[in-house]
């Protein structure tokens, strides 16, 4: 194998200069960079935690199709080192260079979408987002693209008054990042020269492989360093504790993480496809999974945050292990150019402990598709209902023998153990009982074999076994009753 050549520059192109640095820190932010480097102090830091939504900045990346996509992240916990090759988008680079105002800007002034300003431009930008791929968008998809934009002032409803509004001020064929989109792929594709990054020296390092191998390699070499790929949960370790995270290996733009493919049955996904990558294929595949996605953060935390992040990051209150469990997932592990092959419920040992070697890293995520007559739910329980963390989350899956016996249960909850965790004890008094609510009512009393839960700042362990059991009870009745769902969005109801 080739050894990869080094390159010690960061490249990427900040709104329509080209930028090269040779000389920035491991866990540099965009946010500080833009705002003290650069003073564009449209960008701001409310929460630096990705809550907020005021950072929030478009970057554009190339697609392994070859396709450019732009999309809001928060610029707060995005480091400098995951941007190469990318376009970073700021609010600076809206307006026209006569002083005219971006429809999406007109617009907000005009319904009076501001107040104070401060969150302004995060909003501004993550409509710009929205706009660019839907000039026409319903009330739904207004909604879930501010879901991490928050505003103390104005209210929404100004803002989403001038969400609709923004095409009548102007078409999308006008738009500078569509008019010069096939410049801008050119642009990004030199960039593009299979080089590996790497800036600094010892442990104060940053890497960059230039692929997946490449990457392997790294890894092997630095079996302690951080890797990022989206950097939701690693942001905060920097930005609220202050933790050293270096070396750092930034892994957002191996194209061959990126990858969904269904093949007899199995769905296997790249272990850096992100939450708003994956949403359209497992919402058509597994439906429950769709709902429960929308609720992991805001739009630009989905937008950053991967699949296989979520399960190496190890988290009790991670939401996606559970469903991926109650599914039998399993996951490829790589070493170098070995791999094997485990059981995603046997990956998480103890808190913060997993099966995963040093050097090794999670390749892909392979989960069965319900079949046809099988049953498969998901419960996310949270203080607030978007955007939130966990509390508890519930996943379940049946299926029942031609004379309504359980004849496969599956059940994984987050939030109840030192680790996403299967209800062993609970299954067991299930499988082979009728499906009925005398056999789910005695499974519920098994609930305290499994699960011994936590006090903490989200529930009370009390609070948890009760909902656990509630979980479990609520399944039974959505699947023995043709009666509307037990919850449903103000769309469907309205």
């Amino acid at each position: 194998m080739t050894a990869a050549r080094i390159r010690s520059e960061l490249r990427f192109i900040l709104n329509g200069d080209d930028v090269a640095l040779k000389d920035i820190a491991p866990d540099q932010s965009l946010l500080d960079w833009l705002r003290l480097s650069r003073s564009l102090k449209g960008t701001k830091e409310g929460c630096a935690e990705g809550d907020c939504g005021a950072c929030s900045v478009l970057v554009g990346r190339l697609t392994p199709a070859g396709e450019l996509v732009y999309e809001g992240v928060n610029s707060c916990i995005r480091f400098l080192g995951s941007l190469d090759g990318c376009h970073v988008v700021t609010v600076e680079h809206l307006a026209a260079s006569d002083g005219r105002l971006h429809p999406v800007q007109q617009a907000m002034v005009d319904f009076h979408g501001s107040q104070c300003g401060f969150c302004t431009p995060g909003f501004v930008m993550s409509l710009y987002g929205l706009w660019m791929q839907t000039p026409n968008p319903t009330d739904q998809q207004i909604e879930t693209t501010l879901q991490g934009n928050l505003c103390r002032c104005t209210g929404y409803e100004p803002i989403l008054r001038a969400a609709r509004a923004i095409s009548n001020y102007g078409g999308t064929q006008n738009d500078p990042l569509l008019a010069e989109r096939e410049t801008m792929v050119t642009r990004l594709k030199t960039l593009a020269d299979g080089a590996r990054v790497e800036i600094g020296d010892g442990r104060h390092r940053l890497i960059v492989p230039a692929d997946l191998d490449d990457f392997a390699d790294v890894l092997q070499a630095s079996p302690t360093a951080t890797v990022i790929a989206g950097s939701t949960d690693v942001g905060l370790w920097v930005t609220k504790h202050m933790r050293d995270i270096t070396p750092v290996v930034f892994i957002a733009g191996l194209q061959e993480l990126k990858s969904i493919a269904i093949k007899d049955n199995i769905m296997t996904i790249g272990a850096g496809v992100t939450y708003s990558e994956a949403i359209a294929t497992l919402s058509q595949h597994i439906p429950a999974l769709g709902p429960l996605i929308t609720r992991i953060g805001g739009q630009q935390v989905r937008n950053m945050g991967t699949i296989g992040g979520n399960i190496a990051n190890g988290s009790p209150i991670g939401d996606m292990p559970p469903p991926l469990i109650a599914l039998g997932a399993s996951l490829t592990l790589r070493k170098g150019q070995t791999r094997r092959t485990i059981a995603l419920e046997d990956f998480f040992i103890a808190y913060g402990k997993q099966d995963r070697q040093p050097g090794e890293f999670i390749e892909t995520v392979h989960i069965p598709l319900p079949a046809a007559d099988e049953k498969f739910a998901v419960y996310k329980v949270t203080k607030r209902r978007d955007e939130d963390i966990t509390a508890t989350l519930g996943a379940f899956r049946l299926a029942l023998a031609a004379d309504g016996r359980v004849a496969e249960i599956r059940i994984a909850y987050g939030g109840m153990a030192a680790t996403p965790k299967r209800a062993f004890a609970v299954e067991k008094s299930l499988l082979g009982k009728p499906w009925n609510e005398a056999t789910v009512e005695a499974a519920m009393e098994r609930y305290a074999e499994d699960y011994t839960p936590l006090t903490d700042m989200r529930a009370t362990a009390e609070y948890r076994a009760l909902t656990a059991k509630n979980l479990l009870l609520r399944f039974y009745l959505e699947t023995t009753s043709s009666a509307a769902p037990a919850q449903v969005s103000r769309y469907e109801a309205a």
